[in-house]
């Protein structure tokens, strides 16, 4: 094998681990080569993309057009950032392009087309923030839990106390009150420290997750509520926790039917991603279900306090079911995303796949 062709199988191997998009475009922005990262910003296969012009997979009205020929007829390096992207799919993104000329085999030359995601960068950066505020939370959380759970303790075994030296039956009622109150708040406060810490993991099949959970929740709904199911048959089986991983998907379905309520809809989609950063750290492979509803939304002021115990826009919730739900992921390498809209709230549940 000549030398020249090993270096272009190694080149080619480390431009899939890049988070960047690269593109590669003849002189008629016809497409040549693309790594991974830019077929998921394209939403397009290689298979698919190669050969095909550009304008086919991305909406022509995108004002970056005029840049590609122009750095083509002038043979000139340009760079311009938060440009405007929209796919054929009308997916909006705002990504930084540098466009570099080069000599290639192509007998007019070629453009090589780095993108990168000025929005996912943003949304790795809040991620990563929210994923060291859960963790400074869990720690302030611990903390307040023992302080708390021994006073109640003592309150409790004072109370038994009392009610053994008591010779007034009627007297022993308040005692009673008093224990059963001291075991709601240690209950209370168990219930806001979320999951165990120790987890069981073992090969987890998401779809059967999603299945348990839609039924669960129509048989609750008796029959007014549908659910909608779109499924990425392709996902692989992972390790994790099933029991914890049903638990968090429950909290996340009975929120969004709280949501939207009798008569709602709710979606329940699985994709697969591939090289994404969750929590400031790449995976080649993450499992991403989508759990969306009709519901009237998430208000602007809720939405950064969301995932906070006690935090709720429901007059009638506790305000720990999505704290949870977001501690088990967090457990799990990843974590949940909330995005908000009348008529459409959609909550992601990432979750990294070691295969």
């Amino acid at each position: 094998m000549a030398a020249e062709h090993i270096t272009d199988l190694a080149t080619e191997h480390y431009l899939e681990f890049l988070a960047t998009g690269v593109v590669l475009l003849d002189a008629d922005l016809h497409i040549q080569a693309l790594n991974l990262s830019a077929e998921n910003l394209l939403e397009v296969s290689a298979s698919r993309a190669l050969g095909s012009a550009l304008e086919e997979l991305l909406d022509e009205s995108n004002e970056w057009y005029p840049l590609l020929h122009q750095a083509i007829a002038e043979n000139y390096p340009m760079v311009r950032r938060a440009i405007p992207l929209t796919t054929r799919t009308g997916q909006e993104r705002t990504v930084d392009i540098t466009l570099s000329p080069i000599a290639g085999k192509l007998k007019s030359g070629c453009l090589l087309v780095e993108l990168n995601m000025v929005d996912r960068l943003q949304a790795i950066s809040r991620d990563e923030s929210e994923w060291q505020a859960q963790a400074t939370l869990k720690e302030i959380m611990k903390g307040v839990a023992h302080e708390v759970k021994n006073p109640l303790g003592g309150i409790r075994g004072a109370a038994q106390l009392l009610a053994g030296e008591l010779g007034n039956p009627d007297l022993q009622e308040y005692t009673d009150i008093i224990i059963s109150e001291v075991d709601r708040l240690h209950t209370l406060v168990d219930r806001m420290m979320g999951p165990r810490e120790r987890m069981e993991s073992e090969p987890t099949n998401i779809h059967e997750i999603t299945e348990h959970v839609r039924q669960l929740i129509e048989a609750e709904a008796k029959g007014g509520l549908e659910i909608e199911r779109d499924y990425d048959p392709s996902l692989p089986e992972f390790s994790a926790d099933g029991g914890q991983l049903t638990q968090a998907v429950l909290n996340l379905v009975r929120n969004a039917w709280q949501a939207c309520g009798e008569g709602g809809q709710i979606s329940l989609r699985t994709r697969v991603l591939r090289q994404f950063t969750v929590g400031g750290s790449r995976y080649k492979l993450v499992c991403a279900l989508q759990v969306i509803d009709d519901g009237p939304g998430v208000s602007e002021e809720l939405l950064p306090r969301l995932f906070l115990p006690m935090v709720t826009g429901n007059a009638k919730g506790t305000g720990l079911g999505l704290s949870i739900a977001q501690r088990i992921a967090n457990q799990h390498g990843g974590l949940i995303q909330v995005q908000s809209e009348p008529g459409n709230t959609c909550f992601t549940l990432l979750l990294p796949m070691e295969i």
